[in-house]
């Protein structure tokens, strides 16, 4: 039973979750993996507490909203 953990920035929107669920699990049942053996988990992270190149997401991307 594949489980897929996916990091994403805190305030992900239901449909952009539901969607992002949808999608690895297409990936999996294409491969011939049953649905209901397919686990996803989505943990939000706050910008804060998210580093790229040395700084905060928070402040690195401040022009990237989260969908």
């Amino acid at each position: 039973m594949p489980v897929v953990c996916v990091y994403v920035w805190k305030g992900f929107s239901d449909i952009a979750k539901r969607k992002t669920i949808e999608g690895i699990t297409k990936v999996f049942t294409d491969l011939g993996i049953p649905k209901e053996a397919v686990e996803v988990i989505i943990i939000e992270v706050p910008k804060e507490s998210w580093g790229i190149a040395g700084l905060p997401a928070s402040e690195k991307l401040r022009e990237v909203s989260t969908p």
